[in-house]
C-alpha cells in the first residue's frame, strides 16, 4: 500500500537539511491530481531523486569493488558535496592511489594526481569516461547530469511487477542536454520509496547497463540503499559495487571548502 498525501508532505519537507529523498509516492494515480498539479509534483519528485545521496550538504565514506576480466581491485573513498554544484571525491586506500581526487565546482571539474602533483581539468567530452578503471563514469561520481535539468521524465508504469508494487519513471534527455544516455528507466519500491533498479539505454534504445540498489537502511525515518551494483550488459561477468559505510547529511560545508587548494591538500 502507498502512503497518504499527508505522509508525502512529511517525507518531502521534514528534516530537509539532512536528506532529500526521491518521494515517488507523489505519483500515485489514486491521488487524482489534475494534470498541471501532477506536472508540478513530478518536477519536485525529480529534484528529490537528484538529491538522494547528496542532500543540501553531505559527507560519506564508501568502498568501491571493481571486477573486470583483467583485474579486481578495492578502493575506499571519502566524499563531500554541497548541493549540485560542489562535490569532492578522494581515494583513501589503497596506499598507491591515496590522495587521487576529483573536484567539481559549478561547471568546472578537475582531477588531482598526487604522485606527479598535477591538477588536470576534465573537458565535457570526457564525462562519459571511466572513473579509476571502474564501470562508473566521471559523470556518475560527481553527478554533473541531473534529471531535473537534463531530462524530461514521465510515469511509465505503476502497479505490481514480479510480486512488488512499483513506480517506474522513464526519463528522456532534453533536446539541448549534453548527456550520455538516450533513456533512463528507474524502478521504485512503493512501500519504502527506495530505488530498486535503474536501466540505462543508448540513443538506439539498447540497454547498456543496469544499476541495482539494495542493503536498505533507515536514516531519519527514511530508507536509503547503501549498496549500488553496476552491471554492464555486454560484460555479464564484470561489475562495480559501491557500498556506503557511513553517510551524513546537513554537515557544515561552505562553498570555499571546494577549492583547488583543498583538492591537493586533503590527503
Amino acid at each position: 500500500m502507498g502512503l497518504s498525501l499527508s505522509q508525502i508532505g512529511s517525507i518531502m519537507w521534514s528534516g530537509r537539511k539532512y536528506l532529500c529523498l526521491p518521494s515517488y509516492i507523489v505519483l500515485i494515480a489514486q491521488l487524482l491530481l489534475s494534470t498541471p498539479a501532477l506536472a508540478t509534483d513530478i518536477d519536485t519528485l525529480i529534484q528529490h531523486i537528484d538529491h538522494l545521496w547528496r542532500g543540501e550538504t553531505s559527507r560519506a565514506e564508501m568502498e568501491m569493488q571493481v571486477k573486470t576480466q583483467r583485474y579486481q581491485r578495492t578502493m575506499t573513498m571519502e566524499t563531500w558535496s554541497r548541493g549540485k554544484d560542489y562535490s569532492l571525491v578522494r581515494i583513501r586506500n589503497p596506499v598507491k592511489d591515496r590522495g587521487i581526487a576529483t573536484l567539481k565546482v559549478e561547471a568546472n571539474i578537475w582531477n588531482y594526481l598526487p604522485k606527479i602533483n598535477r591538477v588536470t581539468k576534465i573537458p565535457s567530452s570526457m564525462m562519459s569516461g571511466s572513473w579509476m578503471g571502474s564501470h562508473f563514469t566521471n559523470d556518475d561520481l560527481i553527478k554533473e547530469s541531473t534529471f531535473a535539468e537534463d531530462y524530461q521524465s514521465s510515469i511509465s508504469f505503476e502497479g505490481e511487477r514480479d510480486g512488488q508494487l512499483l513506480y517506474e519513471i522513464t526519463s528522456i534527455p532534453k533536446v539541448d542536454a549534453a548527456v550520455v544516455w538516450g533513456k533512463v528507466i528507474m524502478q521504485i519500491e512503493q512501500r519504502t520509496l527506495a530505488p530498486l533498479h535503474a536501466l540505462y539505454y543508448d540513443e538506439e534504445e539498447v540497454l547498456i547497463r543496469t544499476l541495482t540498489f539494495d542493503q536498505q537502511r533507515t536514516l531519519d525515518d527514511r530508507v536509503i540503499p547503501m549498496r549500488l551494483t553496476l552491471q554492464p550488459t555486454d560484460k555479464p561477468n564484470e561489475s562495480t559495487v559501491i557500498v556506503y559505510r557511513d553517510i551524513r547529511f546537513g554537515v557544515p560545508l561552505d562553498s570555499t571548502f571546494f577549492s583547488l587548494k583543498n583538492l591537493q591538500r586533503l590527503r
